[in-house]
């Protein structure tokens, strides 16, 4: 079926970054929103609007029958997520598809069975994918997790069985520890995903966080290397770049191959993402979950590869066919995503929204700002801080990072407080500049950076965050 006019059922710049996609292919635009949003960039730039609710996502951009009642009243064929909100919800897919429309991602039945970690993880080891020694399924008890963590030794992850964005996890670096975080660990999992069950891992101490994005249109699949995104706070992405300059190319082979061997054992349709974590001292590398959307850092792959990932989502959704083969995906070059957020890393990453007063962005060859700001808009409190993303490329990661680094010094977003000055000294770092680092790199560099920083939790009432 082809696609005439599609629903963006998100905000923010993947709002934006789809509605871009979709006028390149000649698709007519219906943008829905809260009454947050009215001001947002995605609402002046699509053909439509809708608003369906109050400044709560939960009564807004989380109310699957407000978007579908959206949907079906604007005449639209399909609908995409984006990321965050109902991007993975499984009963969304389901009530698009049942409403006879197109939902632009994989099945409801992939999503379910991928987005539970615990069933990801069985998914995995019957496609030959190693997996992080662990719990062969959830843990139900702190009996039966006393057990596992007797067997495959300490630290240990605890982490919530459907969630992401780094909640529900705790490390345990002794038993006690473990006896104390447990509960803890359970109680957030269900807060936060209305779902209390856990599983355990073996924490890898150095490790990096490699992922492989994956296109596959129901039959076949295909990958498109990877992203390393090993630079992040409290168990959120920072900086994302690719190709990972860590990994040897046979084991990148090995790596990326896995990714497809398991996109295949499922059908899976649409993009998504392959998450592992390499370990650099014995070269092997670990499948950690997948992520069944598109993601904040796909432009990261879109430098280095020349394919535009929404615009293969949205195509391959419309009933279309792969249009690229394995050998035709080649590597160009390097490419570094900055995430740009409204937080003040001096004041512990204080979020402060706030009217855009100037906005200077650097222009040039390799360099690109996905965003939803202009001078004037007022960000609003109810969201997650993400204001945008600066993606560099250059034809090899030196010079990527220098044309980063004078991207960064000419970047201004006036009105606010942002992200900005952490990536400038990212970007001057000598750890960073050798890719010396790790997943656990980035907080004790945080300390000595910003010395004088208080320890603000980075949080908004609402996240349209991504899960990972």
């Amino acid at each position: 079926m082809t696609i005439s006019a599609l629903l963006v059922a998100n905000r923010g710049e993947i709002a934006v970054r789809i509605i871009r996609a979709a006028k390149a292919l000649g698709i007519r635009t219906v943008q829905v929103h809260s009454a947050a949003d009215r001001d947002m960039l995605a609402v002046k730039m699509a053909d439509a609007a809708i608003e369906i609710g109050p400044p709560s996502a939960a009564k807004s951009y989380l109310n699957i029958e407000a978007v579908l009642k959206a949907a079906l009243e604007s005449g639209v064929d399909a609908v995409h997520p984006g990321y965050g909100f109902l991007s993975e919800n499984a009963a969304f897919a389901k009530a698009v598809t049942d409403a006879g429309l197109i939902f632009i991602g994989p099945s409801h039945e992939a999503i379910s069975l991928l987005g539970d970690k615990v069933e990801a993880r069985k998914v995995a080891m019957q496609a030959g994918v190693p997996t992080v020694p662990g719990s062969n399924g959830r843990v139900d008890d702190l009996d039966a997790g006393r057990a596992v963590v007797e067997e495959i030794g300490f630290p240990v992850m605890i982490k919530a069985a459907a969630g992401g964005g780094g909640r529900g996890i705790r490390i345990a670096e002794t038993l006690a520890d473990f006896e104390r975080h447990f509960p803890q660990a359970s109680a957030e999992a269900l807060a936060a995903f209305g779902d209390g069950g856990l599983y355990i891992e073996k924490v890898i101490t150095r490790a990096r966080h490699v992922e492989v994005q994956i296109l596959g249109d129901g039959v076949d699949a295909i990958h498109c290397f990877e992203r390393e995104c090993s630079l992040q706070r409290r168990r959120q992405k920072v900086w994302e770049e690719g190709p990972s300059v860590s990994l040897p190319a046979d084991v990148r082979r090995a790596l990326c191959d896995s990714a497809v061997a398991l996109a295949r054992s499922v059908g899976y349709r649409g993009a998504g993402t392959v998450e592992y974590l390499y370990d650099e001292q014995s070269g092997e590398f670990y499948f950690i979950e997948v992520n069944t959307r598109i993601q904040v850092e796909h432009p990261v792959t879109e430098m280095i590869t020349g394919i535009d990932l929404v615009q293969e989502m949205i195509r391959i959704a419309g009933g279309a066919r792969l249009s690229l083969r394995q050998e035709d995906v080649r590597l160009n070059g390097h490419a570094i995503e900055c995430r740009i957020n409204a937080e003040d890393p001096a004041k512990g990453f204080l979020p402060g929204p706030g009217t855009i007063s100037t906005l200077n962005i650097p222009e040039g060859e390799g360099i690109r700002f996905d965003t939803m700001l202009y001078e004037g808009y007022q960000v609003p409190p109810f969201y997650d801080s993400l204001l945008g993303k600066l993606i560099v490329w250059g034809e090899n990661r030196d010079a990527c990072l220098a044309r980063l680094a004078g991207a960064l010094e000419h970047f201004e977003i006036g009105g606010l407080a942002t992200t900005v000055p952490l990536h400038r000294k990212l970007a001057a770092d000598a750890s960073v500049k050798r890719a010396d680092f790790h997943t656990r790199f980035l907080e004790p560099w945080l300390e000595t950076a910003f010395p004088a920083a208080s320890p603000v939790a980075s949080v908004a009432p609402v996240l349209a965050k991504e899960k990972h």
